[in-house]
């Protein structure tokens, strides 16, 4: 049967576990009433045929809702899963403690302080989603798309079926799911629809079974989906829902919502949040995506987390904090063993799963959220938000100001309504595709940065304002994430004319005072000591390496790390001590040595550096370091000392290693810059030989007028 193929054979042995434990022994309790009755005529052995289809009908019971409700396939994927095996325990919070009365100011303030890339308002008490459903006996569990929300419901119903073995063992409970996609009417009755879930299993005298279980409060009612009723019908189906909750309060529900479609409309009903998942519930669904033996024998799980702890991988990171979007990660992974080169088309897929994809997987009948906006042109709506806040800084928005944005546009674009209701249009698209989230009291924000990301970069792209941007953002290391999504969305040659740009931008920062005078002389030494070195290493790898250990004797920035990284790893812990010495002990000067003595069997790097006798007068000087006992002047002397040995032996001006903290954080931002352009040409998915090597040789390089003018003041 179809259940063996999806669930295999633990399950099936788990099947008959709970129907002989549990279903059986509760549907018998159920039917038993005072005084004997069917009960005490079932007993003694009238209806041995009756109690052998009790039994049956429960093995289908459970059976049905394990192949309705216990696997999951969304997505396109090419065979379901069971929900068991990936099912990672979820976490609720207290809708109180989200923090609804904050500003966009404390918002925004608070995501910067956080350092984090998610725009959730902050961090709250998280509870276990089990822990909170045992202990509540009417609970509304509130989520965005994609959330989880479904699936937590269908695993609780899970969990009731396995009676003392599941975790909500505390109460004994036959679970009933029930869909309100399906309530397409107010004219719907509750009672009829448990009836039909147990008849189409043949329960014996399945009214009369029904009845029987409600008024001994043995059911679990599963409300799956409140916003997916249709909005016509939404008032007549919440008032249906509270009279059969206040009829049969001896019974446990649990129903789900969409956040932005509730109103606390459920009088006594405990509202609770799906909190994102953290860092370990990722990782926990992602080992048990990939647990096959092949997976094991490949460690694909191990692979895949810890591709998506990457630098490189953070907004992808970002999304996997939604299951829907976690659950596309594994299945690109699982197709591609990599989350892909192109970040935009990932990116991209990621926010039509949103817009339309997810919807349509759930079957649900939208109404259009506005007369002419389709998919497309409601990409180019949310990217025309996405790039005005984002140029202002702003990633929280108020729903007036977004209101308004909505109107204008769509006035602008299909000759709407001067009168057009923009909050009607506000909630459609937060409510059918949790695009929009409303972080606290009227207060909206995207549903991800990444988005706002990719939607900044969509509008850059289609509005031709590249040049702009670049001109105004390059050295914002807020737009780091926008300027490798421009390059990755290029086609044809546009990348190729995005990184020359960028290039231009990057020599243009060469023309202002603080860079003329402390930078320029740098990568003029860099240059002249590295050219003519020999080896394999291309120039712009010596170059790389030489600004490094330069930037390292005058400030320690990271950046110029990255960049010698980037071309030059083997001889980037050299560069990492090269500014050791300021301690002045004797480890440090040990690994200085040792990474020196590295770096003399590897590609040649300065062209008049002798390496030898560079580590000979350093083991030398190893041996004069003062003890702690010494005073101050000694140990001065000693340091001192130790630079000009340093300095000497890469031909090194003490003078260009005198920048003060505001003059290093200024440099600091031209190796961004060149870095940042390394990056974009990685993110792009087609860039010329013959223009990335002209950019090469003119990366980390000083251009020619302001060399004659270098000249001239020396």
């Amino acid at each position: 049967m179809v259940l063996s193929f999806l669930t295999g054979e633990a399950f099936k042995f788990a099947v008959a576990e709970a129907v002989k434990d549990h279903v059986v022994p509760l549907a018998l309790e159920i039917l038993k009433e005072q005084g004997g009755g069917v009960f005490s005529r079932f007993r003694r052995g009238v209806n041995e045929r009756t109690e052998q289809l009790l039994f049956d009908a429960s093995k289908q019971y459970v059976e049905n809702y394990a192949e309705r409700h216990g696997i999951l396939k969304v997505l396109g994927m090419k065979e379901p899963v069971n929900l068991d095996d990936v099912y990672t325990q979820v976490r609720l919070l207290d809708e109180k403690s989200v923090g609804m009365f904050e500003t966009t100011d404390a918002l925004e303030q608070a995501f910067r302080e956080s350092g984090q890339r998610r725009l959730q308002a902050k961090e709250c008490k998280k509870r276990s989603g089990v822990e909170v459903a045992n202990e509540n006996q009417f609970l509304m569990v509130l989520g965005q798309p994609g959330a989880g929300k479904s699936t937590f419901l269908r695993k609780m119903g899970l969990e009731a079926l396995k009676g003392k073995k599941g975790r909500l063992k505390k109460h004994r409970c036959i679970p009933v799911f029930l869909e309100l996609k399906r309530f397409d009417s107010e004219d719907i009755d509750i009672f009829k629809l448990i009836v039909t879930e147990f008849k189409i299993c043949q329960f014996p005298n399945a009214e009369s079974f029904t009845k029987k279980a409600l008024k001994k409060g043995r059911l679990l009612v599963l409300f799956d989906g409140l916003d997916e009723v249709p909005g016509i019908y939404v008032d007549g189906v919440i008032t249906k829902i509270q009279d059969f909750v206040d009829t049969y309060d001896q019974n446990r529900f649990i129903a789900s919502c969409r956040t932005a479609a509730y109103r606390s409309r459920f009088r006594r009903f405990t509202d609770l949040l799906m909190a994102d998942f953290d860092d370990v519930q990722i990782e926990q669904y992602i080992r048990n995506w990939f647990k096959s033996d092949k997976d094991q024998q490949f460690k694909t799980a191990d692979h895949c987390w810890t591709l998506l702890q990457q630098d490189n991988q953070k907004a992808a990171k970002e999304l996997a904090h939604t299951p829907l979007l976690l659950t596309f990660l594994c299945l690109v992974y699982d197709r591609n063993q990599s989350f892909t080169s192109n970040r935009s088309a990932l990116y991209g897929k990621a926010l039509r799963i949103l817009l339309e994809e997810w919807s349509g997987e759930k079957r649900i009948n939208r109404e259009t959220i506005y007369k002419g906006l389709h998919i497309e042109l409601e990409e180019l709506l949310l990217a025309d938000i996405a790039y005005s806040n984002f140029i202002n800084d702003r990633l929280f928005f108020k729903k007036a100001e977004l209101v308004e944005q909505i109107r204008s546009f769509l006035v602008g674009t299909l000759n709407a309504s001067k009168t057009l209701n923009g909050e009607a249009v506000l909630d459609a698209i937060a409510i059918q595709q949790g695009i929009f989230v409303e972080r606290a009291d009227e207060v909206y924000s995207f549903s991800h940065l990444t988005l706002q990301e990719y939607l900044t970069a969509k509008f850059i792209v289609g509005d031709e304002r590249i040049s702009e941007v670049i001109e105004k953002y390059l050295l914002n290391k807020t737009w780091k994430e926008v300027f490798l999504l421009i390059s990755s969305s290029m086609e044809g040659r546009g990348a190729d004319r995005f990184l020359l740009k960028m290039i231009e931008q990057v020599e243009a920062l060469l023309e202002q005072p603080v860079y003329r005078e402390k930078l320029v002389p740098i990568l003029l030494w860099a240059e002249t000591e590295t050219k003519d070195a020999g080896g394999n290493l291309s120039l712009l790898a010596r170059r790389s390496v030489a600004n490094a250990y330069a930037i390292a004797n005058a400030y320690a920035i990271a950046n110029a790390y990255a960049i010698a990284y980037a071309y030059a790893i083997a001889y980037a812990n050299a560069i990492a001590y090269a500014y050791a010495y300021a301690n002045a002990n004797a480890n440090a000067i040990k690994r200085l040595i040792q990474s020196y003595q590295e770096i003399n069997t590897k590609e040649p790097i300065f062209t008049n550096l002798n390496i030898p006798i560079f580590i000979e007068n350093l083991q030398q000087l190893q041996t004069q370091i003062p003890d702690n006992e010494a005073d101050r002047d000694t140990k001065s002397a000693f340091v001192n000392q130790l630079k000009q040995t340093i300095f000497k032996a890469h031909n090194f001006p003490e003078q260009l290693a005198q920048l003060s903290r505001d003059e290093a954080k200024t440099i600091d931002n031209y190796y961004y810059a060149t870095y940042l352009l390394i990056q974009c040409k990685d993110a792009a998915v087609r860039v010329s030989p013959e223009t990335w090597a002209a950019i090469e040789e003119r990366m980390l390089r000083v251009p020619e007028h302001l060399r004659g003018e270098v000249t001239s003041n020396e």
